[in-house]
């Protein structure tokens, strides 16, 4: 007899590769670490050396700051608070605390919704993408073939691209969910179902109360280990 935990029962527990979502959530945590470190020490070099982003208007067509001093403090506390999260997810799918995983799923839904506005908008306001192009500096890379590009082409390559970064989005958005649902059932459930050979199932008492009952016989019961 093979004795399985009831919430396996219900939804996968793999991700991309044909790994857990566990561990595919704490890859995609320590991806997110790494990306949100670089930025914050391109923010910090950034911050130190100011002239190294400061463009002279032969370069760019007119005097352009990248940031001013306000704007990169703003930016570097947001790649802070975004280390944060990832850190917190990782550590709750390593450690199994569902909790620690809610505040990333919750960004991810937030970047998802984002993306679905820009979606939205090049939908409803095609022509917006081309006088876009149009402010942007003239050696700006592949300005001007972009220019030459047909406006519907161009909607339509533009939704096509946004529209695979939505479906894997949302793709990595079900593997954390996935994984919090995973360890908040381990977590708070002590019943377990014995799946004998002719699919028969047998629920089981909590191994307390199943302790508790047997108290008068000479062992107690084994403990019980989930498939």
């Amino acid at each position: 007899m093979k004795m399985v935990a009831p919430w396996t029962r219900f939804y996968s527990h793999s991700c991309c590769l044909c790994c857990h979502v566990r561990t595919g959530t704490i890859l995609l945590g320590v991806w997110y670490l790494i990306i949100n470190a670089v930025v914050l020490l391109v923010l910090l070099s950034a911050l130190a050396d100011p002239d190294q982003y400061h463009f002279t208007s032969s370069e760019l067509g007119g005097e352009f700051e990248f940031m001013d001093d306000a704007n990169m403090c703003i930016a570097i506390a947001i790649s802070l608070l975004m280390i944060l999260i990832c850190a917190m997810a990782t550590y709750g799918a390593y450690k199994q605390r569902a909790a620690w995983i809610i505040p990333f799923f919750c960004y991810q839904i937030f970047d998802f919704a984002l993306n679905t506005l820009v979606a939205i908008t090049v939908l409803v306001y095609p022509n917006s993408i081309q006088e876009y192009i149009r402010q942007l500096p003239p050696s700006f890379p592949y300005r001007d073939d972009i220019m030459s590009v047909n406006p519907t082409c161009l909607v339509l390559i533009i939704l096509l691209f946004i529209s695979i970064i939505l479906i894997f989005k949302g793709y990595l958005i079900s593997c954390v969910w996935s994984c919090y649902r995973y360890i908040n059932g381990r977590n708070s459930s002590d019943v377990l179902v014995y799946v004998t050979s002719n699919d028969t199932t047998v629920l089981l008492p909590p191994y307390n109360d199943a302790t508790a009952v047997s108290s008068t016989a000479k062992e107690p019961p084994p403990p019980y280990v989930s498939a």
